[in-house]
């Protein structure tokens, strides 16, 4: 988000926190011109955050954090007793959305994980330093929704870290939940059917009904994202946010066109050889992370849209309240007293310099008089 010249992002907000029982009042309601200025305003500042540029970083974070991430959700899912079944069963599932080149990437690394499972003290260590590894992409994709938001990250490390690192243990128990309830519900739908007399046509019935749970589950992990990640206090959390959609439905519709560019149209085999597998997975990572920037950036311009209606100032910058200003006090003290000392070095330069034309000054009088 742009702020006005020369102002700090992190003035206007301080100063307006005050407002915010103001925006608790219902807003008017909308109109097609604040939906307009929403749509405009998110492809605006998309272009101006270099949100091409903040994915390709994402992306580098993904590709760091993936394997460690696949590792921990292995050995989750080995805890429950599902680990082989669950990979299976959800590698199944992927193909059908993910293009073949990416999986093929993926399949090999969590058979080997699979078929390599830990126990013990061996377990927690590994689970805990992917834990570490893994929340290395959401601390990223933190930092990126700070710049959509237009603001400064304030939560002191010891604070952020934690927050993080349980983040991602949630997200991960949330996946491996998910990922075990799609095996066992299979017998289960079997199970039922057979009591009420519906027989294999209730797994039927379930082999289609757990698309929109999936569907459900994912909305919910990227409300998430965009609700935790930020340092700024939402006015309340929202699993369907217009953006969380948006996102879910660009990725989709990304990863089934990009599937099939790269199966009828794309030449990376001859382009990039060996590496085409590679470059492909790590393309579809980069559309996967722009359409969660451009979701955040949605939800961004949806706020200030209900600012606006509630009759705020939220024309240049988003009003809401920061988690913590702890980090960004710090930044400023540190930053004035910087400033104050290359401001005594020119006072000081100025001085001299004024000396010396006096100098000179007077001994040309001198002359003068001889």
């Amino acid at each position: 988000m742009s702020s006005a010249p020369g102002a700090r992002p992190d003035e206007a907000p301080r100063d307006a926190s005050s407002l915010q029982a103001e925006a608790l009042e219902p807003p008017l309601p909308r109109s097609k011109r604040s939906v307009t200025l929403v749509v405009k305003k998110a492809i605006q500042e998309f272009m101006q955050d270099q949100c091409l540029d903040l994915a390709a970083g994402l992306t580098y974070y993904a590709v760091l954090a993936l394997f460690p991430a696949l590792l921990a959700l292995v050995s989750l899912l080995g805890v429950f007793g599902q680990g082989r079944e669950t990979v299976d069963a959800v590698l199944g599932l992927a193909a059908d959305v993910v293009p073949p080149d990416v999986l093929g990437e993926i399949r090999p690394v969590v058979n080997q994980m699979v078929n390599t499972p830990a126990a013990g003290f061996a377990l927690v260590a590994g689970l805990l330093g992917a834990l570490w590894s893994a929340s290395g992409y959401v601390g990223a994709f933190s930092r990126s929704m700070n710049r959509v938001y237009g603001i400064r990250e304030g939560r002191p490390m010891w604070k952020l870290r934690p927050t993080l690192l349980l983040f991602t243990l949630v997200l991960l128990l949330l996946v491996a939940v998910v990922m075990i309830g799609l095996v066992v519900s299979g017998p289960v739908a079997r199970w039922i059917g057979g009591l009420i007399g519906l027989g294999d046509a209730a797994v039927t019935v379930w082999g289609l009904a757990k698309w929109p749970v999936i569907l459900v589950i994912v909305m919910l992990v990227v409300g998430l994202l965009y609700y935790v990640t930020p340092n700024v206090k939402q006015p309340k959390f929202r699993w369907l946010s217009p953006g969380a959609v948006l996102a879910i439905v660009v990725w989709l519709a990304g990863s089934l066109a990009f599937g099939f560019y790269v199966a009828n149209f794309g030449s990376y085999n001859k382009t990039y050889g060996a590496l085409a597998g590679v470059v492909i997975f790590l393309l579809w990572l980069w559309l996967t992370n722009l359409a969660l920037l451009l979701g955040a950036e949605v939800d961004a311009e949806s706020e200030r849209s209900r600012e606006l209606r509630a009759g705020l100032p939220a024309e240049d910058q988003i009003l809401l309240p920061r988690r913590d200003m702890t980090q960004i006090d710090k930044a400023d003290a540190k930053r004035d007293a910087l400033i104050d000392t290359g401001r005594q070095i020119r006072l000081e330069a100025q001085a001299a310099e004024t000396q010396d034309d006096s100098r000179t000054a007077t001994a040309a009088e001198g002359r003068d008089r001889d």
